[in-house]
Order: C-alpha cells, then sequence, then structure tokens
C-alpha cells in the first residue's frame, strides 16, 4: 500500500511538472488557428477572394459577432474596394493588428474578426461584437415608489453609461482590470479624483490586482477576494443594481466596483449604518424619512431578539410577566411536548424554509405559496400541539420585520444572529441575550471595509455625521460630505472650500 501511494505521488508530480501549451509568443497562422478553433461548432472561418483575385481569409465565432454588421461593415467593403488594403478598406473605428497567437485568441472571445491580408502578410482583428443584453428594468431588489427607475444591467458599458449620465465630471475616472483565469472577467473601478481619499483607491486597486483565481461569475465572488474579514457574518461591501445609489455614494467620497455580466455593483468603504439606508430617505421629507430610518433600526432589533426574548422569559424569568400575560402563556404552552427553546427553533427552521422556497419558486406562485403556506403551517402547528398561539404570532412579527432592512444580505445576517440569540437565551436567559448584544457590538467595531472603521461614525465618533445616521437631517443643513470617509473636498457646496 505504502508503494502504491508512492507511484501515486510521483504520477501527480509528473503531471504537475508537464508545461502546458503556451501561446504567448507564438505566430499567427491559419494553421494555429485552426487548431485553435477545433471542435468548436459556432467558429467559422471563410475565404473570399476580391474582383482582382486577393485572397482575404476571415474567421470568427458566430455567436460572439453581430451578422448583419460583418456584412455591412467587412465583407461589402473588402469586396468593393479590392485595390487597398485590407486596413484601408475597413471602416470601423474598432480595428487593432494581431501579433501573437495569445492577442488573437483574446479578440476572437471579445466578439472580433479575424482578417488576413495575405499580400502584406498581416492579421488585423474589427471588434463586432453581438449587443447582447436585456433593457433597462426597474429594480427588484431595491423597490421604491418615487425616484429613478433605472438598474443596471449585465452588460458592463451600458451600467458605466448610467452612472456617466448623473454625474458627467471627467473627474469621474474609470480604471478596467481583468480577474479569473477561465472566465477572463472585466473589473471597473469608479472614483472621482479629486474628491475620494487616495488612500482608498490605492487599497482597491492592489486588492483587484492580486486576487489570483480562475472564475468570476457575479460580484460577491470579487468582494469574497476583497473583504477585510473573510469570516464574518455582516458584508463588508454594500451591492446595489441601481446608478443612482453608485453615484450618491461616488458624491459621498466612496468607490464603485463594477463587474462584467452581473447587474450588481460594489461600494466601499460601507459602515453598518450604510446597509440601512434607502434611496427613498433623501426624497422623503426629513421627517418621514428619520421616522421610516429609525423604523428600519427598531425592526432589525426585533427580528433579531423578539424569538429569544420569548425563550428567556419562558423558560428563565416568567416571574417577569404580569398575571394576565403569565395566564395567557401558560394555557398556550399547557399541552405542548417541547421546551420553549425546541418550539422556537422548529419553528424558525421552518420558516427559513418557507422564506427560501417562495424564493426559488415561480414569480406567480411564490407570493401565493408564502401567504398560504405560513398561514396553513402555523395554524396546523397550533392545533397540532407543536407551537403555541404567542411564538406563532411572535415569528410573523419578525419575519415582516427583518425584510425592512434594503440590504437583502443583511437580512440574511439577521437570520444567524437570531439562532445565535435563541441559543444563548436558552442557557442564560436575558443574561445570555446581553451577553449576545456586547459580542455582537465588539465584532462590529472590529470590522473595517477598506481598512476604515466599520461601525463608524459611532466608534470612533464623528458628531458632525449623526445628521445623517439614525436620522435624516434636511438636506439644506447637510453641508459637508461623511467626516468617517476622510474626503478630499469636504464642503457639498461649489462656493465653499
Amino acid at each position: 500500500m505504502l508503494m502504491f501511494r508512492k507511484k501515486l505521488k510521483a504520477r501527480g508530480g509528473q503531471e504537475k511538472k508537464e508545461p502546458l501549451h503556451s501561446i504567448e509568443n507564438a505566430a499567427v497562422t491559419i494553421d494555429a488557428l485552426r487548431q485553435l478553433l477545433a471542435n468548436m461548432d459556432d467558429a467559422e472561418i471563410i475565404e473570399r477572394q476580391t474582383a482582382k483575385g486577393q485572397k482575404v481569409t476571415f474567421l470568427y465565432i458566430g455567436t460572439l459577432i453581430d451578422q448583419e454588421r460583418l456584412n455591412e461593415s467587412v465583407i461589402e467593403p473588402l469586396m468593393r474596394y479590392s485595390d487597398h488594403t485590407v486596413y484601408e478598406c475597413i471602416s470601423s473605428s474598432k480595428i487593432s493588428k494581431v501579433t501573437t497567437l495569445e492577442d488573437a485568441q483574446k479578440q476572437l472571445m471579445l466578439g472580433s474578426i479575424l482578417l488576413n491580408d495575405s499580400l502584406q502578410n498581416e492579421w488585423w482583428a474589427v471588434l463586432l461584437e453581438n449587443p447582447l443584453s436585456r433593457s433597462i428594468e426597474t429594480s427588484e431588489q431595491e423597490t421604491i415608489l418615487y425616484g429613478a427607475k433605472d438598474s443596471f444591467s449585465e452588460q458592463l458599458e451600458q451600467n458605466i453609461t448610467l452612472i456617466r449620465r448623473r454625474i458627467p465630471l471627467t473627474q469621474l475616472k474609470a480604471e478596467k482590470f481583468t480577474v479569473g483565469s477561465l472566465s477572463e472577467t472585466t473589473i471597473v473601478l469608479m472614483y472621482i479624483e479629486g474628491l475620494t481619499n487616495p488612500e482608498y483607491i490605492s487599497i482597491a486597486r492592489n486588492r483587484i490586482s492580486n486576487i489570483d483565481y480562475d472564475l468570476f461569475l457575479d460580484s460577491s465572488q470579487v468582494a469574497a477576494f476583497m473583504e477585510d474579514h473573510t469570516h464574518s457574518v455582516f458584508p463588508q461591501y454594500q451591492q446595489t443594481d441601481r446608478p443612482d445609489v453608485c453615484a450618491f455614494s461616488l458624491g459621498s467620497g466612496k468607490l464603485t466596483i463594477l463587474v462584467s455580466n452581473t447587474p450588481f455593483a460594489l461600494i466601499a468603504p460601507i459602515t453598518f449604518f450604510h446597509l440601512f439606508q434607502s434611496p427613498e430617505d433623501y426624497i422623503n421629507r426629513w421627517l418621514v424619512a428619520s421616522f421610516l430610518r429609525c423604523l428600519r433600526y427598531l425592526s432589525f432589533f426585533l427580528s433579531v431578539t423578539l424569538i429569544p426574548i420569548y425563550v428567556a422569559v419562558t423558560t428563565h424569568h416568567y416571574q417577569m410577566m404580569p398575571m394576565q400575560i403569565l395566564f395567557v402563556l401558560v394555557e398556550s404552552r399547557s399541552k405542548l411536548p417541547f421546551t420553549p427553546f425546541w418550539e422556537a427553533f422548529v419553528i424558525l427552521i421552518i420558516l427559513e424554509i418557507i422564506k427560501e422556497a417562495s424564493l426559488r419558486m415561480p414569480t406567480k406562485s411564490s407570493q401565493t405559496l408564502g401567504m398560504i403556506g405560513g398561514i396553513v403551517i402555523g395554524q396546523a402547528a397550533v392545533e397540532a400541539g407543536f407551537a403555541s398561539k404567542v411564538l406563532i404570532v411572535m415569528a410573523g412579527i419578525s419575519a415582516i420585520a427583518s425584510f425592512l432592512v434594503p440590504n437583502y444580505l443583511m437580512t440574511k445576517a439577521n437570520t444567524l444572529i437570531q439562532f445565535v440569540f435563541l441559543l444563548l437565551s436558552s442557557f442564560l436567559g436575558i443574561i445570555g441575550i446581553m451577553f449576545g448584544m456586547v459580542g455582537i457590538l465588539a465584532h462590529l467595531n472590529g470590522l473595517t471595509s477598506l481598512k476604515q472603521p466599520y461601525f463608524a461614525p459611532v466608534a470612533p465618533f464623528y458628531w458632525k455625521d449623526w445628521m445623517d445616521l439614525f436620522i435624516r437631517g434636511p438636506l439644506i443643513k447637510m453641508k459637508i460630505r461623511p467626516e468617517h470617509l476622510h474626503p478630499l473636498r469636504k464642503w457639498r457646496y461649489s462656493g465653499r472650500r
């Protein structure tokens, strides 16, 4: 057995030492390109002759190019102007010379057509990518009644356009990176030069450049390689598909990171309190917006602690309840076979199953499943003696309250925190919940986003930023940008310096 393992290890080592086929400096030839496009049914290799007998070879991948533009911009001009070189015939501005096989491969996968000029013995690439993308639609994740209705799509250039229309400045910079050895995913880092702190830009540049992975299909995967604390349940990058949110964040001194083939952008640095802000906060009257924001904080607290408090009180602190409420609880729990902890645990698990099922079901049936499933299962659980009526009411309030947080990633973090508090309350009662809150506050105080404090402007304390923290003050009073972001331009008014 030991000899067999050594042989396997030796074979594995031999496989690792074998060099992969490199095309970095290989010359571009017809045979090399044919071998490169072997077993690709959507690849096309066409040879044509001009009126004077000049041979021209076309190579492209049909699913990646615009077929109509191929005829109008490439084939017809070449057939019409046979006295000119290939470069002189093509009127497209996106034409470049190809010198290596690696460059040829990249151009083909970007949606370019490779042309061979037999007289000059040169290869040219004409970019004619297929503009395949869905139309601009309303955001489904961050819906608002008033305000902009457009949202990002999977088309990177279109997303950049939506932001530039809102900030028409040359100071709005867009730096492009490529990550993923297999996916070749394009990442665009956007910031306002002269406003955003250069330290943030430098950190983001370095982290994007140091990403070493093979496949990226979503911006959240990029965030996983850039965040400071991998094992925290709290998101350190805000994900949004709204261009107005990105524009507002850029104007405040933050960065925006766009990823190709995904409609969700990343915003950094953020704090814990940014996850409770909604675009509608800056549309409603400031008193209404302040009330709604406080309601979100209260809802977050209720969604995390309401059921653990029920378990703590019914298990350890029943003497704290008024006599009338105690009679209701005793009557409700008199025939239940489970302890309060297991009763709450089972109900919360069932509630999470219903929520996940309603998200995965088709849109037309998901709402019906959520409503009817919750009512039927809740009523059946009470009648069967598996749960009390009081717990069912609290579970419903807790579930609804968790959805008031605008950020969906934060909503899912609520669930894990709730289970931790539930476990602490079953062993230590109210004291366990207090220990849990202290632990959460300590954890939040230790987190960072792009190396910036996650619990600012509370810790460290920036009193001027409290104008837009738990309340949303009047816009005319919010004259300066958030101090905890350390912007280069402090004042929002152009007349101030």
